[in-house]
């Protein structure tokens, strides 16, 4: 959950201000939850806390950085729970900064996606630190009130279409645009082999760039609503937060390509200096309830991957179909690899 959007953000104030911040006197029965800026639903830490008589305080963070930095500076010493996503999972277990979570408790890991041990199988194929808690991906949205239908193709090589040129964006997010292309070549998004990202760099500079407005991460949403942007790569969340509702059928045709993408997971981790750590595994385990974890998938109209049995509960409409992602890839942590990332994204952002 990289952003929150802008309909929620008055909401996440108001819970702020209700549920106070971890300064507050530690007595016992508290549980305290460091996350991304309103990613659980209102009801569902209520109704937690009427179940275990108890109470939950959540403090929030902007990126995976600032949480890491929090805690490894020593200023996190209060939380409980943590929300990496599945490259900062991957740090903190190495660095020895998660309690292993009590299998005894994890009752509902049975209702986890299969897929998912595949997918995390070089950080935490046995949900040995990790409560996996939503699987999110970028994918493509055309607005279908500018190019006539079956027009375009629905691979991420639709960025290389003319039809779409000077009404196209990208993320400005090096590892999503590389991954894109990467995947497009047949290439893992982790790939490290310089011949792999030297192409991958090619199609990138030559064939999609010459297309695009610009690569931009803030404000595609508002401008595909405009009608500015008629292909935006990017989360179906920032596009359908700013499209009238009553407009998403006529108007949005979002799509995941069919051979993936990459993609992320943020988890539910305990730290290992939790000090309420039985409250803490009854908290993650609750969250994979299948009737409790659509209640989160309601309030974002998010797909149901994480839990299946979840989806007989929901009662939106998400904004795309979950099987979409079975083909996706998760970005890993890899390490000073990074550099080439970078050295190639740069000729890339700044070419004429």
């Amino acid at each position: 959950m990289k952003k929150i959007t802008s309909k929620l953000f008055l909401a996440a104030l108001i819970i702020t201000a209700g549920l106070g911040l971890t300064s507050c006197k530690d007595d016992g029965k508290t549980l305290y939850i460091y996350n991304w800026t309103y990613y659980t639903p209102d009801s569902v830490l209520r109704d937690f806390e009427k179940e275990f008589d108890c109470k939950i305080k959540v403090d929030y963070y902007a990126s995976n950085e600032e949480m890491y930095n929090k805690i490894r500076g020593g200023g996190g010493k209060g939380y409980d729970i943590v929300v990496p996503s599945q490259d900062f999972c991957s740090i903190m277990i190495e660095q020895g900064m998660l309690a292993e979570l009590d299998q005894s408790k994890m009752t509902n890991n049975s209702k986890l996606n299969p897929l998912l041990k595949e997918m995390m199988k070089d950080y935490d194929p046995e949900f040995k630190y990790c409560g996996p808690y939503y699987l999110g991906a970028a994918g493509v949205a055309v607005n279908k009130t500018k190019v006539p239908a079956g027009s375009y193709e629905r691979t991420w090589n639709i960025f290389a279409d003319t039809q779409f040129k000077d009404h196209a964006t990208m993320m400005d997010d090096m590892r999503e645009v590389f991954g894109d292309a990467l995947n497009y070549l047949g290439y893992s998004v982790n790939t490290l082999d310089d011949s792999e990202l030297a192409k991958a760099k090619d199609l990138l500079l030559n064939k999609w760039k010459p297309n695009l407005v610009k690569f931009d991460a803030e404000g595609f949403g508002k401008s595909f609503a405009s009608g500015d942007f008629w292909l935006c790569q990017g989360y179906a969340e920032v596009i359908y937060s700013e499209v009238p509702e009553e407009k998403w059928a006529d108007t949005i045709d979002f799509f995941i390509p069919e051979n993936g993408g990459p993609s992320y997971l943020d988890s539910l981790c305990i730290l290992k200096t939790s000090k309420h750590q039985e409250l803490a595994n009854e908290f993650i385990n609750y969250i994979h309830k299948p009737e409790v974890y659509a209640k989160f998938l309601d309030f974002f109209n998010f797909p149901c991957f994480v839990i299946p049995e979840a989806k007989q509960f929901t009662t939106n409409t998400p904004m795309y179909d979950a099987e979409q992602m079975n083909n996706c890839e998760l970005k890993l942590d890899i390490g000073t690899g990074l550099d080439k990332y970078n050295a190639l994204w740069q000729e890339i952002r700044f070419s004429e």
